[in-house]
């Protein structure tokens, strides 16, 4: 039986390579910011339409989300998608930094490929069912904002994930891995504050200075620093600081990040944030109002699924690089300081990394590694890992060291590289996701590892029941 469906697999994911690869690049220009994917979502819904799937739109309060369905019975199995770009990053597919459209959004963490390996699985798993007559179930998760605002986080309160066995996603990256790292736990949050305007020179004494607060509050989240554990992250920009200087500012406001790599760690660091907030408010007689954006659990990993995905990549194999890729790659690695690259690959912690440093691309498939350590970022991967096993792992679409969030980045997520990563991605994941649903063996297994590491602790979600997904923020 195995045999057959790989095999199918192949021969299927070959047969819609263009499609798939014509999919990835259309995303790549669309470039829309979270929660405003609506050209990038609705391409994607309609292949899947068109492929016999039960798509509904508009899912957990947001209009560019969506989850798709075909199949029957049990088990279930879910594969995710992302397809939001980052602000600021419009490059063309160039090994120079030479933007589309300055200042235009760019897929720098290559989100075009993560919604279309996606797609590309789910289409290929559901005609590998219809072919075989298997049971089950297989459902696409269309998951906006994960840069911004975590869409997976709504959708999951919203128990869209509750009757789901494992869910697979695929991340493109520098590396092929199925890593066994955690994430940090993040909370966001804006924090405005609001005072009285009057003239800067004539009057200072009739204003109270909005912006003053923004500033305090800054410097003593700066001294804060030093007393926190030192896997937290606290980052922070100002997105609003006054009009012109002869006016005391009235209302000021920042956008800040606390990260930990637990929950409760986030939380205690989270509360001497607000504490700070509330001091610079009666420092300078302002009033003060804390907006939460979004907060995400940490990733729990599955030992059960990353081992079949690394035995999968390997089966599959990684594909070599074509004359056209390889030139592409050797100019884009030109851009990367050695430093650079040796400082990514140092901070992975995969066993072995310096056999990479002379390397232009990736072209091992790693055992899974770093079980107890953590990512320094977060993604609301996690809040889904908490309620049923998942695991998201990544396939090497740039050249060795490239920064993620960078103009490099963008660039190779719309090349050839990014081509190549994409299809032998859609293979291995179309692969595990049959195995998880015809080896019971293999998916109890990792519903064993899931309870596990969950050591009895209970998903609740960080965000109330009565907040939205802020579909206008970026109208303010």
């Amino acid at each position: 039986m195995r045999a057959d469906y790989r095999d199918l697999v192949l021969e299927l994911v070959e047969s819609k390579r263009n499609r798939f690869v014509e999919i990835s690049d259309t995303i790549w220009k669309y470039a829309e910011l979270g929660l405003r994917e609506f050209k990038s979502s609705r391409l994607l819904a309609n292949e899947l339409v068109a492929n016999g799937f039960h798509v509904e739109m508009g899912v957990a309060g947001m209009p560019t989300a969506f989850v798709a369905t075909w199949g029957k019975g049990r088990p279930t199995i879910g594969i995710m998608g992302e397809y939001d770009a980052l602000p600021g990053l419009s490059q063309k597919v160039a090994p120079q930094k030479e933007p589309l459209k300055p200042g235009a959004p760019g897929h720098g963490c290559g989100h075009n490929i993560h919604g279309t390996s996606g797609l590309a699985a789910a289409l290929t798993v559901k005609e590998v069912m219809r072919r075989l007559d298997l049971e089950g179930t297989i459902k696409f998760f269309g998951t906006p904002a994960e840069e911004n605002f975590s869409g997976k986080v709504y959708m999951v309160r919203d128990g869209l994930f509750d009757d789901v066995d494992a869910v697979l996603s695929h991340h493109p990256s520098d590396m092929n891995s199925a890593s066994l790292m955690s994430s940090l736990a993040v909370k966001s949050a804006r924090f405005h504050f609001y005072g009285i305007a009057s003239h800067a020179a004539a009057s200072p004494e009739e204003g109270r200075s909005a912006l003053d607060a923004v500033e305090l509050m800054n410097v003593g989240v700066n001294y804060l620093r030093e007393h926190v554990i030192q896997e937290a992250r606290i980052h922070y920009v100002v997105e609003k600081g006054g009009e012109q200087p002869n006016i005391v500012p009235d209302y000021a406001r920042s956008w800040y990040y606390v990260r930990a790599p637990e929950v409760y760690q986030m939380e205690g660091v989270y509360r001497r944030v607000l504490d700070v907030a509330r001091g610079a408010e009666l420092m300078t007689g302002t009033k003060m109002k804390v907006e939460l954006i979004d907060a995400m659990y940490n990733v729990i990993p599955n030992r059960p699924i990353a081992e079949r995905i690394v035995s999968n990549m390997r089966e599959v194999g990684i594909p070599p690089l074509s004359d056209e890729e390889r030139k592409f790659a050797e100019e884009m690695a030109k851009t990367i300081p050695d430093e650079i690259k040796e400082n990514r690959l140092r901070k992975s912690k995969r066993p072995g990394w310096e056999r990479l440093l002379g390397k232009l691309i990736d072209d091992e498939v790693p055992d899974p590694w770093g079980d107890g350590e953590y990512m320094m970022g977060s993604t609301d991967v996690g809040d889904v890992s908490w309620k049923t096993p998942a695991l998201e792992f990544s396939t090497a679409a740039w050249v060795l060291g490239t920064p993620f969030h960078s103009w490099q980045s963008t660039a190779q997520s719309g090349s050839p590289l990014a081509h190549r990563s994409l299809i032998f991605a859609a293979k291995v994941m179309a692969i595990t996701a049959l195995d998880l649903m015809t080896d019971r063996d293999l998916l109890e297994k990792a519903k064993e590892d899931h309870t596990k590491r969950l050591r009895g602790r209970e998903y609740k979600p960080l965000i109330p029941p009565d907040l939205k997904p802020p579909v206008d923020f970026w109208e303010g």
